[in-house]
Parts: C-alpha cells; structure tokens; sequence
C-alpha cells in the first residue's frame, strides 16, 4: 500500500519509496532477529555481543555511535548484560569519563552459539535477491544512511 498523501509526484514517490523500505527493513529484522528471544536476547544486546565479539573492548559510546542507540538505552542494555555476566564494564584508567566495555567468556560462548544461526538467516531471507542485487542494495543503503553527514 502506497501513500494517500496528496502531493507533488516527487513526493508521492518519495513517500512511496520510504513506506516500501521501512515495511522491508522492519519484516526483514523481525524476520532474523526472531530466533534471539530464544537465548534471552534483545536485538540490542545481541548487536553489542557482536561487536565486542569482533571489535574488541570499546568505549560505552563508541557502542552507542555503532548501534545507533542513545547513551541512555546503551546503559540500559550494558546493566542487563553485566547482569547476565555477558560484560564487564570498567571505568578508562587514563579517562574516567569513559566506560569500556568488554566481553566475558561467557559472553563469547553465547554469541559463538548464537552468530553461526544469525548469519544462516540472513543468508537465506537475502537469497531472494542475486548476489548483485545485493551489493546495489547495500551500496543504495549506504547512500542514504550518509546522506547528510
């Protein structure tokens, strides 16, 4: 379903392209992120798993910037995982108004279970398009997510 907004044709196209890529995005998240609840994850938490996973210690910021969640959600999620005993937060020895963050071996033990899974889905829900059509995607995506900067 398009717009029933009565504009311009730029607009109605405009509109039309942003309701088919949020509709797409947010089916497509719901889709792959689904199997997460089922290790009493959050697609949050399990975006901060992985990228300590792969990045190493990060600043609580640097987290924030690469997930895209307001420092206030990012301590929410950090709390909940230290809980868990997935993280271990510690204030920078050289800047104490910085809190890096690190994963346990616990932590890594959860997301080596999970990640083989997560990437198995992503795979298959992007199979409907040819391996062409997804790096136009990606470099479209990209595009507008550095339009503005």
């Amino acid at each position: 379903m398009g717009t029933k907004y009565q504009g311009t044709a730029a607009e109605i196209q405009a509109l039309n392209a942003y309701i088919k890529l949020t509709r797409a995005a947010n089916s497509l998240l719901d889709r792959t992120n689904h199997h997460l609840g089922g290790f009493g994850l959050t697609t949050s938490q399990f975006g901060v798993l992985e990228a300590l996973y792969h990045l190493g210690r990060l600043p609580q910021v640097e987290i924030s910037r690469k997930l895209l969640l307001s420092t206030a959600n990012m301590t929410t999620v950090l709390q909940n995982l230290e809980k868990e005993g997935l993280v271990c937060r510690e204030r920078d020895t050289e800047d104490q108004r910085y809190i890096q963050v690190s994963i346990t071996d616990a932590g890594r033990t959860l997301i080596e279970k999970v990640l083989p899974a997560h990437v198995a889905g992503i795979v298959a829900e992007l199979s409907v398009l040819t391996g062409e059509e997804q790096q136009t995607l990606a470099h479209l995506c990209r595009k507008l997510g550095l339009q503005g900067r």
